[in-house]
């Protein structure tokens, strides 16, 4: 029976499907990659298969290369991907990894949802300095959000130290998905709240004549259980979350985000707001 022929953009294609298990998507594609030579300068391995099971001197009396052992998975890390089993392109043909499928899906979505969250970041930079008429005093606000990462990308590799448990004979880790990432565009606006409650009772004990050092020490002191109170709700409705398969990686990331925020928060945002405002007002105390 006649195959199909398929065209895109007016060229003939073969569409190939694979199935990764244990790994991301990119992880895979990193490696083969790698291991791409130009078109044609490629040893061949036709006729060989995999562990090399075609025997060295059959391969040699037939002109193939014995084909080598990919390196073992737990060997390859971003600094240092690569399966070492080279491969090329026959003259004419290419290979086009993101150009259907999942892969380009998740390529799209990250680059949506990073368009996205610029845009979040700049909506609340533009808010906050409307609030507090200032261009400086937004930025220090806005700290809290980058602190989250601290957060999120180690909290991710724990829970795979923790909950990865085979399937099958292959890893299952939690991966950050596209959920987690829109988890992420939330902590946004969840975690500025905690510092302009710090900023907001600094202003206002220093508008009823406390010195600023003074009133940098009360913040924190005043504010941490409120503070904490609020985060421990957030974990809580949060947590429930975390048993659906698909939104998971939005609580955790809202988990792991809020967890260290608001304990750098505590610490950071008071700190630069001294370092930025507290010499001027010892300066000019009136």
């Amino acid at each position: 029976e006649d195959k199909t022929i398929y065209r895109k953009n007016l060229r003939r294609v073969v569409y190939v499907f694979a199935d990764v298990a244990g790994r991301p998507p990119a992880d895979a594609i990193i490696d083969i990659l790698f291991d791409q030579k130009p078109d044609g300068d490629c040893p061949n391995f036709r006729g060989a298969t995999a562990a090399g099971s075609t025997p060295p001197v059959e391969a040699a009396k037939m002109g193939l290369s014995p084909l080598p052992a990919p390196r073992p998975i737990a060997a390859r890390t971003w600094l240092r991907p690569g399966g070492g089993v080279p491969w090329a392109m026959p003259p004419g043909f290419t290979a086009e990894w993101a150009g259907e499928g999942e892969w380009k899906i998740t390529l799209d979505v990250f680059r949506d949802l990073g368009l996205a969250f610029a845009a979040a970041l700049a909506g609340i930079f533009v808010i906050l300095m409307f609030q507090t008429g200032s261009r400086l005093l937004p930025v220090v606000i806005m700290l809290a959000i980058p602190l989250t990462l601290i957060g999120i990308m180690p909290g991710f590799w724990l829970l795979n130290l923790i909950v990865d448990r085979p399937v099958g004979g292959y890893p299952n880790p939690v991966f950050f998905t596209a959920t987690a990432m829109i988890g992420m565009i939330a902590l946004g606006g969840i975690v500025v709240r905690n510092s302009v409650v710090l900023i907001d009772f600094i202003n206002q004990a220093v508008a009823e004549g406390l010195p600023m050092r003074e009133a940098v020490i009360q913040s924190v002191a005043v504010r941490t259980r409120p503070i904490v109170l609020t985060a421990g709700t957030t974990l809580l409705g949060n947590w429930v979350i975390t048993l659906d398969p698909i939104f998971s990686g939005l609580a955790w990331a809202i988990i792991f985000g809020i967890l260290t925020s608001t304990v750098f928060t505590l610490l950071v945002i008071p700190v630069v707001y001294w370092l930025i405002y507290g010499r001027a007002a010892e300066i000019n105390p009136g």
